[in-house]
């Protein structure tokens, strides 16, 4: 019978350096800004199509769009949320993607 014998040296808590997986992923949110220009019949079928917003979610959020100026109706990677922002410009709401602060 073979045994293993992994031998490891102690660690100091100055040589750790090491953080969690999730505190490195950053979370961006969809920001879409109110404009004189589209319905809020397009924003909410926009919400509806491109982010997967119940109806009554694309309606809160549209709303908040108009009182507020803006408002991030999605949380998310920068790569999710990448392919939804193209996709809304190319429908002419303006939108932008922003870091959420740490």
């Amino acid at each position: 019978m073979n045994h293993l014998n992994i031998q490891t040296a102690p660690l100091h808590e100055e040589e750790l350096d090491i953080d969690v997986l999730v505190s490195n992923v950053s979370t961006f949110q969809l920001i879409l800004w109110n404009d004189e220009i589209n319905t809020f019949e397009w924003v909410i079928e926009t919400l509806i199509d491109v982010c997967g917003h119940s109806e009554v979610q694309a309606e809160q959020c549209a709303l908040l769009i108009h009182t507020k100026g803006k408002y991030a109706v999605k949380n998310g990677d920068y790569d999710t949320l990448k392919p939804m922002k193209d996709e809304i410009s190319e429908r002419g709401i303006g939108v932008t993607i922003e870091q959420l602060a740490d």
